[in-house]
Protein backbone atom coordinates (compact mmCIF):
# COMPACT_ATOMS: atom_id res chain seq x y z
CA UNK A 1 0.00 0.00 0.00
CA UNK A 2 2.89 2.34 0.62
CA UNK A 3 3.69 2.24 -3.09
CA UNK A 4 0.13 3.27 -4.01
CA UNK A 5 0.09 6.07 -1.44
CA UNK A 6 3.47 7.42 -2.57
CA UNK A 7 2.61 7.12 -6.26
CA UNK A 8 -0.71 8.95 -5.87
CA UNK A 9 0.93 11.72 -3.88
CA UNK A 10 3.61 12.34 -6.48
CA UNK A 11 1.54 11.66 -9.61
CA UNK A 12 -1.66 13.53 -8.68
CA UNK A 13 -0.57 15.97 -5.97
CA UNK A 14 -3.05 14.69 -3.40
CA UNK A 15 -2.65 14.09 0.29
CA UNK A 16 -2.78 10.35 0.87
CA UNK A 17 -2.51 8.00 3.83
CA UNK A 18 -3.36 4.53 5.05
CA UNK A 19 -6.22 5.36 7.40
CA UNK A 20 -7.66 2.04 8.48
CA UNK A 21 -7.11 -1.68 9.05
CA UNK A 22 -3.41 -1.25 9.87
CA UNK A 23 -3.63 -4.22 12.23
CA UNK A 24 -5.11 -6.60 9.63
CA UNK A 25 -3.11 -8.65 7.16
CA UNK A 26 -3.86 -8.08 3.46
CA UNK A 27 -6.46 -5.38 4.14
CA UNK A 28 -6.10 -1.64 4.11
CA UNK A 29 -8.12 1.53 3.92
CA UNK A 30 -6.65 4.45 2.02
CA UNK A 31 -7.68 8.08 2.25
CA UNK A 32 -7.04 10.77 -0.34
CA UNK A 33 -7.65 14.51 -0.09
CA UNK A 34 -7.45 17.30 -2.64
CA UNK A 35 -8.04 21.05 -2.53
CA UNK A 36 -8.90 23.29 -5.46
CA UNK A 37 -10.69 26.49 -6.35
CA UNK A 38 -13.43 24.56 -8.11
CA UNK A 39 -15.31 21.37 -7.19
CA UNK A 40 -14.92 20.14 -10.78
CA UNK A 41 -11.14 20.17 -10.56
CA UNK A 42 -11.16 18.19 -7.30
CA UNK A 43 -13.57 15.68 -8.80
CA UNK A 44 -11.33 15.25 -11.84
CA UNK A 45 -8.25 14.65 -9.70
CA UNK A 46 -10.05 12.16 -7.45
CA UNK A 47 -11.45 10.36 -10.52
CA UNK A 48 -7.86 9.97 -11.77
CA UNK A 49 -6.69 8.67 -8.40
CA UNK A 50 -9.53 6.17 -8.30
CA UNK A 51 -8.80 4.91 -11.83
CA UNK A 52 -5.11 4.56 -10.92
CA UNK A 53 -5.88 2.48 -7.81
CA UNK A 54 -8.37 0.31 -9.72
CA UNK A 55 -5.77 -0.30 -12.46
CA UNK A 56 -3.52 -2.30 -10.14
CA UNK A 57 -4.34 -6.01 -10.63
CA UNK A 58 -2.91 -6.93 -7.23
CA UNK A 59 -5.40 -4.65 -5.44
CA UNK A 60 -9.02 -5.64 -4.86
CA UNK A 61 -11.15 -2.57 -4.24
CA UNK A 62 -14.17 -3.44 -2.10
CA UNK A 63 -15.61 0.05 -1.77
CA UNK A 64 -15.19 3.70 -2.49
CA UNK A 65 -16.81 6.81 -1.09
CA UNK A 66 -16.35 10.57 -1.19
CA UNK A 67 -17.10 13.27 1.30
CA UNK A 68 -17.03 16.98 0.50
CA UNK A 69 -16.19 19.84 2.81
CA UNK A 70 -17.10 23.32 1.69
CA UNK A 71 -17.40 26.80 3.10
CA UNK A 72 -19.69 29.65 2.29
CA UNK A 73 -17.97 32.87 1.22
Amino acid sequence: MKHLVDACQSRFGVAAAEVGFQDQWQRSELGFAAVSGTPGQVESVLDSVERYVWSHPDVEVVGSSRAWLGTER
